[in-house]
């Protein structure tokens, strides 16, 4: 096995791999479709109330009358503007139904509205529920009513915090007030239930917080790329474990988990619950019809006696995944920047990234000087590699005439070769583990120009105005197609006739997969490849003149 022999291994297992996420985009297990509403008609979906969370409680549950109607009923919309978000919460149940990311609009086009990442309408239904749970009569679920002061709220000028607050009130006496807290600048938002006992008996209850949502493809992703959307769920046990459509369709969630959360992730954005530090929740998943997925957990039993009150509090996280944030936010939250096995090396590689960012202010240019980083981490390896491929190409000549001698007699041709390797004192697989230890650094690398929400719509410089999304005009996978095809020319050129004719196809076929890659992740390979090239061509010159 010689390097090109390695490169092509290396290099058909990466686009192996493009093919299989491919392929699985495309022919693996298809979301369920949601029905599609009829004009005119509200865009919910039926239920008969089965996304209530059954509350394991000491004594039986009262069922609450819920009509087999619609889901998302709706009474009254609040809409609720902060510095980052605009926010709109329905008094039937006090859900969060819809949240507008005011940082990040949909596309580059000027005007272009804000992403919307809760969202109740059909096909792509995402939104968060809450409420009680209790045996002690009516219960204030997110199928029963609330009501408000006021149906605008906006943070004032100067301010840090703003109150949302919803109240619900039972025919016994009891008062529950639903407040959410927005904060400037943050994507963290605050969840209480007050509960006021007037009603003259000791009240029992728990509190539930659910993200419900269907199954449905992103838009605006490439066919090659895929990332992973569906439920999460942290433990100190388990720590970071994906729960997926698949997962809750065949099997309902029942667990027990203290100081740990629950989402619901997608590319670029979240949705996710964080109970108190300390408090053991059930967390659960459950299937409805109209393939919608509900994952949530509930709480530990209180009792409010008589005359007193008390407060059931949660956080939300419900924004972009920003890794800073969200570490300030809970433990182990910034895990859902998905980098795999290899986060150990990604995660440093983005906190490299986001330091120079601070210094150039453009991504592009982070991009350029962490692969100009990387190639001097890896400069003496690469020489190696580089010092090897240059003896192996000044022997290119006298290769071809022992396989010219031999014909198709593998076994003296190999014999031949290994004694003039001897002879030359050079070592065939002399390229081959540098080669090898940079793979890993380069593959984190690559999760982490595919993951990081910051490069999203990152503008560099001409056309290049958004360095997550493919190259318009195509003019980045070119050049990395030319600078495969010149690396080739400054390799030894292969003994197989076939295997250099592969070789020879693979800049094209890579030129066409890259074409279909994020701006981002075409540019870091045209930066590697020509900082490769001008290595080893000064490399071979020394080689090719005797110099050592």
């Amino acid at each position: 096995m010689d390097n090109q022999r390695l490169f092509l291994f290396v290099a058909l297992s990466f686009v192996v791999l493009l093919i299989w996420q491919a392929w699985m985009e495309d022919y693996g297990p298809a979301p369920q479709e949601a029905a599609t509403p009829v004009a005119g008609e509200t865009q919910v979906a039926p239920d008969t109330g089965a996304d209530l969370p059954v509350a394991p409680l000491d004594k039986p549950v009262a069922s609450s009358a819920i009509p087999e109607e619609i889901v998302l009923k709706s009474a009254q919309e609040v809409v609720v503007e902060t510095d980052v978000m605009r926010v709109v919460i329905d008094t039937n149940g006090g859900d969060l139904r819809r949240i507008d990311l005011l940082d990040y609009p949909v596309s580059t086009e000027p005007g272009a509205v804000p992403f919307r990442l809760l969202n109740d309408s059909l096909p792509n239904l995402f939104v968060l529920q809450s409420g009680l749970r209790t045996p002690d009569g009516e219960e204030p679920t997110h199928h029963a009513v609330f009501t408000t002061g006021q149906t605008s709220f906006q943070m004032a000028d100067g301010a840090d915090v703003l109150e949302v607050p919803l109240v619900w009130r039972s025919p016994t006496g009891v008062e529950v007030t639903k407040t959410y807290t927005f904060r400037r600048g943050s994507y963290e938002v605050g969840l209480d239930h007050t509960v006021v006992n007037n009603s003259g008996a000791d009240w029992h209850g728990r509190q539930y917080r659910q993200l419900q949502r269907t199954q449905v493809a992103e838009t605006g992703q490439s066919t090659f790329i895929y990332t992973y959307m569906g439920g999460v769920l942290y433990s100190p046990q388990e720590k970071y474990e994906k729960i997926g459509f698949d997962d809750m369709a065949e099997a309902d969630l029942d667990r027990m988990v203290t100081d740990g959360w629950a989402a619901m992730i997608q590319h670029y954005f979240l949705g996710a619950v964080i109970p108190d530090a300390g408090e053991e929740n059930r967390y659960y998943t459950k299937t409805l019809s109209g393939a919608r997925y509900v994952m949530g957990l509930i709480s530990p039993q209180r009792t409010i006696a008589a005359g007193a009150s008390d407060t059931f509090s949660t956080r939300l996280f419900l924004g972009p995944k920003l890794q800073d944030e969200m570490a300030q936010t809970a433990t182990g939250l910034q895990l859902t920047v998905d980098y795999g096995v290899l986060t150990v090396l990604a995660r440093p590689l983005f906190i490299a990234m986001d330091w120079i960012h601070g210094v150039v202010g453009n991504w592009g240019w982070s991009i350029i000087i962490i692969t100009l980083l990387i190639k001097l981490a890896f400069y003496k390896l690469s020489e190696t590699s580089y010092k090897s491929m240059a003896n192996m190409r000044k022997l290119a000549p006298r290769l071809q005439s022992l396989k010219e001698r031999y014909g198709d007699d593998r076994q003296k041709l190999n014999q031949a070769m290994m004694e003039l390797y001897k002879k030359e004192k050079i070592n065939p697989l002399g390229g081959c583990l540098p080669i090898l230890v940079q793979i890993p650094v380069f593959i984190a690398l690559y999760w982490v120009l595919l993951e990081s929400v910051e490069l999203r719509q990152a503008s560099f410089m001409l056309w290049l105005n958004d360095l997550s999304s493919p190259d318009p005009y195509y003019v980045l996978p070119l050049l990395m197609g030319a600078t495969m095809l010149i690396q080739q020319k400054l390799n030894p050129a292969p003994l197989d006739p076939i295997q250099a004719k592969v070789m020879m196809v693979l800049p094209v076929v890579f030129t066409v997969f890259f074409a279909f890659f994020p701006s981002g992740l075409v540019l870091y390979w045209v930066v590697n490849n020509t900082l490769s090239i001008a290595q080893q061509w000064v490399i071979t010159k020394r080689v090719e003149a005797g110099a050592k």
